[in-house]
């Protein structure tokens, strides 16, 4: 047994309010994380849906990046446009590796002062030491480990948070803004991993329980946990890094296509220059020999990460990375990779599971509308 395998579990600021709400504590990426509270994973799904849903997820890494050069040096890593990133904006972004593989795939915000990085738990160790490593001489890279992250979400969402500050109630999707809540200076961008509206609010450590008990206050919102946070992102056809993404697939085949700026693209403004860009570019021009897509099972059974997928003639079509039972949908629904012929929606694919074959149909993503809020 290894050294790791016997650490300890990290834990959360909101550990001991996890426990105080009868919530089933899991490992996961090294912390003790809930996997759901008394209702349960299809319970707090839909209200998720229908109300508001408050999810922990303080284990996610925080990283500041500081200094006049720090949206520049960034860009040398992921192919997104940071130095044009408007104050009080986020993007989504990817590090890519030199073969033009998702090493892990982050959130940018501008700050004003400085760039806000958030970075998936299983990653982040491995993602500080690149930050250093490749751009800590241009600038400043601090790790904030004395916040934690906060995510509340569902239609509910912004009239709970106007309550707490009115101005977040004309924030718009993938903005940010530094604001007090119960006194303590936040900060907090309206987007999240659901498909829903809602927030996620950056706060100090010490500062965590009381916000949450607060907004744990409102009849509106409940706690939510793991299993859910799965099938929610399911139903909203979002990665799960380690799954639908990894270091051997590039952000073309995984469909994100809509992520790589034009800015950085082949006769962009600054163009390439990211590791991995020839293959990625050559990829946007000559098209990929594999790609996600969405996957609707025609029959009640879940086909689940790992499942072969055959076409008519019984021979290889990829596989599934992501899948399940989506609770808004009332059925089953799945991800994966297929070859690029056989991914126009309406192909009906076989899926193998234990033995048997089930018939999935290719279908667009997400699974269940998005409810961004644009304005309007």
């Amino acid at each position: 047994m290894t050294e790791s395998a016997l650490a300890p579990l990290a834990q959360t600021p909101l550990h001991d309010l996890h426990l105080e709400l009868g919530a089933r504590m899991v490992p996961f990426a090294g912390y003790a994380m809930p996997l759901q509270y008394r209702d349960g994973i299809l319970k707090e799904h839909l209200h998720t849906r229908a109300r508001a849903g408050l999810f922990d997820v303080s284990h996610m890494g925080q990283i500041r990046l500081s200094g006049p050069q720090a949206a520049a040096a960034l860009e040398t890593l992921v192919p997104v446009d940071i130095v044009d990133l408007p104050a009080g904006q986020q993007r989504y972004a990817m590090f890519t590796n030199e073969r033009g593989g998702v090493m892990d795939d982050l959130m940018v915000a501008n700050a004003g002062d400085s760039l806000v990085l958030v970075v998936n738990a299983a990653c982040k160790e491995q993602d500080i030491e690149y930050l250093r490593h490749r751009i800590g001489e241009r600038c400043g890279v601090e790790v904030l480990s004395d916040r934690a992250l906060l995510a509340i979400q569902g239609p509910a969402a912004a009239q709970v948070m106007a309550r707490l500050a009115p101005e977040l109630a004309s924030l718009l999707f993938m903005s940010v803004a530094t604001v007090e809540l119960l006194g303590v200076e936040c900060l907090v961008s309206r987007s999240g991993y659901t498909g829903e509206d809602g927030y996620e609010i950056s706060v100090p450590a010490d500062a965590a329980e009381p916000l949450a008990r607060e907004l744990l206050g409102h009849e509106e919102v409940r706690p939510v946990g793991l299993g859910a946070r799965d099938s929610l992102r399911l139903e909203a056809g979002l990665c799960l890094y380690g799954h639908d993404l990894d270091a051997a697939t590039t952000p073309v085949e995984s469909s994100l296509l809509w992520a790589i700026s034009k800015a950085r693209r082949a006769a962009g403004a600054r163009a390439g220059g990211y590791p991995g860009d020839e293959t990625i570019q050559a990829q946007i021009e000559q098209g990929v020999d594999r790609k996600r897509v969405g996957l609707l099972p025609r029959e009640r059974t879940p086909v689940r990460e790992g499942a072969v997928l055959l076409d008519e003639h019984g021979h290889p079509a990829g596989s599934v990375t992501s899948g399940g039972f989506g609770p808004t949908l009332n059925a089953p629904c799945a991800m994966g990779y297929v070859n690029t012929g056989l991914a126009q929606p309406g192909t009906v694919l076989q899926a193998m599971v234990r033995g048997k074959a089930v018939p999935v149909e290719v279908v667009r993503m997400p699974f269940v509308p998005q409810r961004y809020y644009r304005g309007g």
